[in-house]
């Protein structure tokens, strides 16, 4: 029988698939654009190796599977909406109300069924079967990880690694939206 984590331990876990959510897409995404564009380039908008979008999606995804996380099925159909109104909603709010284009697969290789440049199959595929992984793999991981090392240790690294995203997200607005 499985233990049930205390709202703190889930807390935690959730810091930390935020975090290495945001780091996957890191890599995910120079992988993709060395292969797309022939080089390295440097992508995110953070000064750090990780990306807030797939940070926030990790999470996001994560709360909208945990009360299907036993129906496999349902959880892929909550993946595909979730990714795909995650994706589309904040590619268009940045592009309309803020004026800021973070991607745009027009421009891009694999783009079939691009919607508006915001999204398209390759994308919201990759993120579905991602969430998947984040659901039946990373998560219950992490968990385990969180039971294993303690409230208190859990607490220190989910809350400095979470912290240091979040301040870096918002030193590098400042940085590039603010200040110029």
């Amino acid at each position: 029988m499985e233990k049930e984590l205390k709202i703190n331990q889930k807390i935690y876990s959730l810091l930390l698939a935020f975090v290495i959510g945001g780091i996957i897409g890191f890599i995910y995404e120079e992988i993709f654009y060395k292969i797309d564009l022939g080089y390295f380039v440097w992508r995110g908008s953070t000064f750090g190796p990780w990306i807030p979008v797939y940070g926030f999606g990790s999470v996001v995804l994560a709360i909208i599977t945990e009360k299907v996380k036993k129906h496999p099925l349902w959880t892929f159909v909550l993946c595909l909406i979730g990714s795909f109104i995650l994706e589309f909603g904040t590619g268009f709010v940045l592009d309309k109300v803020f004026g800021l284009r973070l991607w745009n697969y027009y421009e891009e290789i694999w783009n079939w069924g691009n919607i508006g440049g915001y999204v398209c199959f390759r994308s919201i595929a990759l993120f579905t079967f991602a969430g998947m992984f984040l659901r039946y793999s990373l998560l219950p991981f992490l968990e385990k990880f969180v039971m294993h090392i303690g409230d208190k240790k859990a607490g220190i690294i989910s809350i400095t690694l979470s912290s240091l995203f979040i301040i870096d997200i918002i030193a590098y607005m400042i940085v590039h939206y603010f200040i110029k």
